[in-house]
């Protein structure tokens, strides 16, 4: 027979087979539905977000190009050349306080001031619709403004009341309804607060050294290409090499954005493939006992000539028939996220995705799918090819061992090709490998665990209780459930305990930990000429406060060693020192929560070359040494300065800290403001108010941040962010549920014969119970053990070395932890148990 029609008789035969239905491949196909819309879903709905940015770019960006300087405007001729490219809308943007024109009350806003010609694209939407001049123009020496529902919220006011903005009067005589670019200027911890431009002038908070980004947003003829984009920052760059600024195109409107959903997309695409090898698991469960109910086919087909090639490509075919219609039905469940996602994400983020289907993304979710399938189901595949006739009609089932070496080889070669594709799609290939590793070592741990507890029940001592005798056999004897059980159920907790004590610990420490640490305020924008009047105000009303005050400037980094940062090779964990513009200090002594790892300190009256210290984790990443050099770029000036040290800084203190420290002589004589942060133990929200209040109206230029208020802001994304990593870990666990299901139904066969026969030699039903519910027990305690200890490692890892924070095992994820095991064990096991006692005993009896 040529093979063509060996594969045609055998695809004939595979679709007679399933004539019969889906019968005891439910599971089966759940799992492989839920891992493949997991992940063609997530990356699905990434890629919808990410072309409704790309879709958007030129509104979202607020022109074609955004030129942004800080803390100074451009000069005559940068104008001169900006202005050369389009129509231009000029644009400012700050934190400051607003408060009420009486001094009674203050809350920080997001001040943002526009020109005549915002905004070139898109519309600014308040309520009520007003003309800009009607928006923001003076009357009686009072400018217009349009602000946030939050900010009138805050400081209980409504449309057409009156704030202080620095030294003006403003009235609000709007609210805003949508910001055409506010995605544009980046996460914002307070609410907005819009006027124009003059009247951020009046305000008189525009002072040298000032925090303020000075945006330009220009709109190009129509038809100009991306190329033509591309060519405009390079001679932007080679015109005015020391102009410092950033830009960006409508191309990359969302440059933080996009790299957080990618980031985020990511972790649940592989959170998504370990439901899927989860699932793989089930697979091989129902594949094994689903080859074991057609025990009588196969030897059928052997005795009457049937090669073993021919019973394997029939059963294989079924194999993959059925994992097609879960594949397909994962595909139109993950086709479908992107339209869902649009309506619940509209509250979180602020683009709008768009619909419609994602062939890649899919592909890809197909692709896993297949691939564990394949993995998982060629082993009981190739032992059921194997098996001879006789051995069939002798045995009850296929019996345990490796089946050949070819079928081994070729499982083992699809896992390696599922961990080198995991890889290949991820965008941090690092964090993808420590994945796999960590899934490759699970595996082999949960098998070493299961063996572990079959090891410990058979050598443990005999005890009089019938239940239990029974249970510890029936968790070693041949054919146990325990390795099935084990490992199902091990992976799917294991990224329950991780997940759920990253977050344990994430919320501990801006919650707990952290405010007993940190300082009460931050206070930016102080002028020179006001620090030591600040400093005597704040000695009055907090006298036993701790001040620290440092000067501040803001720069980019140019290049490293003389390589300009666009062309280096930069590792993603040090990538974001490069990105944007870097709060930068000065010091003649070591700061505070800072020590010295490598290098020396210069000498407070030093008055040689330029040096800087830098921060040891982060030089580290990007591989600096000492002795290297840094260019930034400050106030549009090239400054190069050689390393001289690093140090270890503690983050987490929330004090004063920065990437880069600079010797007293490298910003001589440029213009900066200076930051202090304030910190008065157990003092409350009385004390903290008057504070703010007393700065505030002493010193309305000065920007106050109360570092409760914005842990609030930051517990809120996390708590965002914490709901989507529930579910997803969610996903993983009930993957988990199902295949310890599979596992048990796997089983049936065998317990319904254990049952029968104890029921015959005088065994209750009520002492069966008894026995399996102990066995579920000690299986579902011994897997909860390791997935505490395993999750426990992993998140410490994360949070210790990756997160850099301090680590705190949570006992309540414990004890949470266990009662899932348990309840799910027990309560799964019983559910399958209570229908294999159900069974009458003569027609098993009769087939022994």
């Amino acid at each position: 027979m040529t093979t063509a029609k060996a594969l045609r008789l055998a695809f004939r035969f595979s679709l007679r087979e399933m004539r019969g239905g889906l019968r005891g491949f439910l599971i089966f196909l759940t799992c492989i539905t839920l891992g493949v819309a997991a992940i063609g879903g997530v990356n699905s709905v990434a890629r919808s977000i990410t072309a409704g940015v790309a879709s958007q770019g030129q509104v979202l960006l607020g022109g074609d190009l955004r030129f942004q300087l800080n803390q100074r405007e451009a000069t005559a001729d940068e104008a001169a050349y900006l202005e050369s490219l389009g129509a231009l809308s000029r644009s400012a943007n700050m934190r400051s306080m607003v408060r009420l024109p009486d001094g009674a009350d203050q809350s920080l806003a997001e001040v943002k001031a526009v020109d005549a010609a915002y905004p070139l694209f898109g519309a600014l939407e308040t309520a009520p619709a007003l003309s800009r001049e009607d928006l923001f123009g003076e009357t009686g020496g009072v400018y217009g403004a349009a602000a946030a529902d939050l900010l009138l919220e805050r400081l209980g006011l409504k449309v057409g009341d009156r704030v202080m903005l620095g030294n003006a009067v403003f009235e609000l005589r709007a609210t805003i309804v949508n910001e055409p670019d506010a995605i544009s200027e980046g996460f914002g911890f307070a609410p907005r607060l819009m006027v124009s431009l003059e009247g951020l002038r009046a305000s008189g908070l525009i002072q040298p050294g000032s925090l303020v980004e000075h945006a330009y947003k220009i709109r190009l003829p129509d038809g100009v290409s991306e190329a033509r984009l591309a060519d405009i920052r390079t001679e932007a760059g080679e015109k005015f090499p020391q102009a410092g600024w950033s830009i960006r195109t409508r191309s990359n409107a969302a440059p933080a954005l996009s790299a957080n959903i990618e980031r985020f997309s990511q972790f649940l695409t592989l959170v998504g493939l370990t439901a899927l090898v989860v699932g793989g698991v089930g697979v091989a469960n129902a594949v094994r006992a689903y080859l074991d109910s057609k025990r009588a086919v196969i030897a059928t087909f052997k005795s009457l000539g049937a090669s073993g090639g021919f019973v394997f490509t029939v059963y294989l075919v079924q194999i993959l028939l059925i994992a097609a219609i879960g594949v397909a039905i994962g595909l139109v469940l993950g086709a479908l996220m992107p339209f869902a996602a649009a309506a619940a994400l509209a509250s979180v983020i602020p683009v709008p995705a768009e619909g419609g289907v994602y062939p890649g993304a899919l592909a890809m979710g197909a692709l896993f799918g297949f691939l564990v399938t394949l993995a998982f189901a060629l082993l009981p595949l190739g032992r059921a090819r194997n098996v001879p006739a006789t051995a069939l009609f002798r045995e009850m089932g296929f019996g345990g061992g490796l089946p050949k070496l070819g079928y081994v080889a070729a499982a083992g070669g699809l896992a390696v090709l599922l961990a080198a594709l995991a890889v290949w799609f991820s965008s941090d290939r690092r964090l993808a490998l420590i994945f796999v590793g960590a899934a490759v070592f699970s595996f082999i741990v949960l098998r070493v665990v299961g063996l572990g507890v079959q090891w410990l029940a058979r050598r443990s001592p005999r005890v009089r209780s019938t239940a239990l005798r029974l249970a510890l056999g029936n968790i070693h004897r041949p054919g146990a459930l325990t390795p099935s059980v084990v490992l199902s159920l091990g992976l799917g907790l294991t990224l329950l305990v991780t997940l759920a004590l990253i977050d344990g610990n994430l919320r501990r420490q801006i919650s707990g930990s952290l405010p007993k640490d940190a300082p009460n305020f931050f206070f930016v924008d102080i002028q020179p000429t006001e620090v030591d009047a600040f400093a005597d105000l704040i000695a009055r009303e907090a006298p036993g406060g701790k001040l620290v005050r440092v000067p501040m400037l803001r720069g980019r980094v140019m290049a490293l060693n003389g390589v300009e940062v666009q062309k280096l090779d930069v590792p993603p964990a040090g990538a974001w020192v490069l990105r944007g513009d870097r709060g930068l200090t000065y010091a003649k002594n070591l700061p505070e929560n800072s020590t010295l790892s490598a290098g020396e300190w210069w000498p407070p009256d030093y008055q040689g070359e330029p040096l800087v210290s830098f921060s040891a984790q982060e030089g580290g990443e990007l591989g600096l040494k000492l002795g290297d050099t840094v260019t930034v770029n400050v106030l549009g000036r090239n400054v190069t300065a050689k390393i001289a040290s690093f140090r270890e800084v503690k983050w987490e203190s929330m004090g004063i800290n920065f990437v880069m420290v600079f010797s007293p002589n490298t910003f001589a004589g440029a213009p900066h403001s200076w930051l202090a942060t304030l910190l008065t133990p157990g003092t409350g929200t009385a004390d903290d108010a008057r504070v703010l209040n007393a700065v505030t109206r002493a010193f309305p230029a000065v920007t106050s941040v109360r570092v409760k208020d914005a842990l609030e802001v930051i517990n809120h994304l996390i708590d965002q962010l914490g709901t989507a990593i529930r579910v997803a870990a969610g996903v993983a666990l009930v993957a988990s549920v199902l295949v310890l299901a599979g596992a048990l139904a796997a089983g049936n066969r065998a317990r319904i014969h254990d049952a029968v026969v104890l029921k015959t030699l005088g065994a209750t039903r009520r002492t069966l119970i008894a026995a399996f519910s102990l066995e579920y027990m000690l299986i579902g305690l011994a897997t909860a053990v390791f997935a505490l200890a395993a999750g426990g490692v992993a998140a410490w890892f994360v949070v210790a070395r990756v997160m850099k924070l301090p680590w705190l095992f949570l006992p309540e994820v414990a004890v949470v932890t266990l009662l899932i095991a348990l309840v799910v064990t027990v309560g799964v096991g019983l559910v399958g148990t209570w229908r294999v006692l159900g069974h009458k005993a003569a027609p098993v009896l009769r087939e022994l």
